[in-house]
């Protein structure tokens, strides 16, 4: 389910459009088993993902002599252990479809987005779900300059170096908390054994439109609009208006 957390930045226009871009099988999927997949976070293609910046370790570094160094190896392990342990799912946040999201993330021109709204994202997660479900923007910093607030595990993954600027991501995040099998203290270095899990949502809340990838055939809208139905799915299938003829 969905949780407020206060200590998180919250996205107030809960109309902002976001969007998924998908190959067409992973679409299939989503609308299958009706849920969306969240990737462990040290799978992710970025090497500093979940981690803390140099302004951090600088000042940690000044504060040791009043932190024991034993304390300081438990804090530098448990931020590098918990990328086993949280998972995301990303969305691209912007008022239209973008054509560098369609190269970055499409292998083929088989290939849709899903237009939806931070509202109905939090709406569709499936109050079932045994997963807490985080929602929030990345913030995009210098890591040589910019401290990582460390009051919350979650902090380091909802903030990318400004290199990713033009993902405009939204993140949706879950913790899976670990425990010892012989006592209830929490072990994050025992990585947690799934590459990815899946959380349950209502496809229909979380659609708005579907488009369709520019360099596509029209045979492929056609299938798209088919699976759509067959799955139940009455949303509007739209061709991206990146492949628009030009007028002179």
């Amino acid at each position: 389910m969905y949780v407020d957390r206060r200590d998180l930045k919250k996205i107030k226009d809960e109309s902002l459009k976001i969007w998924r871009y998908l190959d067409f099988t992973k679409f299939v999927s989503l609308l299958d088993i009706n849920a969306l997949f969240f990737a462990r976070a040290d799978t992710m293609e970025d090497p500093l993902e979940g981690s803390l910046s140099k302004a951090n370790i600088e000042a940690r570094q000044k504060d040791d002599s009043r932190i024991p160094q034993k304390a300081l190896k438990q804090i530098a392990d448990l931020h590098k252990n918990a990328r086993y342990h949280v998972f995301i799912n990303s969305w691209h946040m912007n008022d239209v479809e973008s054509a560098a999201m369609w190269k970055l993330f499409l292998q083929s021109s088989e290939g849709i987005a899903i237009q939806s709204t931070v509202g109905n994202l939090k709406k569709s997660v499936d109050l079932s779900s045994n997963y807490e479900i985080n929602i929030a923007k990345v913030e995009y910093i210098d890591y040589e300059t910019h401290m990582i607030p460390e009051r919350n595990i979650l902090y380091p993954f909802i903030h990318k170096r400004k290199s990713f600027e033009h993902e405009k991501e939204l993140r949706a995040l879950t913790l899976i908390m670990p425990e010892k099998p012989d006592e209830d203290s929490i072990d994050f270095s025992v990585p947690n054994q799934n590459l990815g899990i899946y959380v349950p949502i209502d496809v229909n809340t979380l659609i708005d439109r579907v488009y369709v990838s520019p360099t596509a055939l029209p045979w492929f809208y056609d299938l798209t609009r088919s699976v759509m139905e067959k799955y139940g799915i009455e949303k509007e299938v739209i061709k991206s208006n990146l492949a628009v003829d030009p007028v002179y």
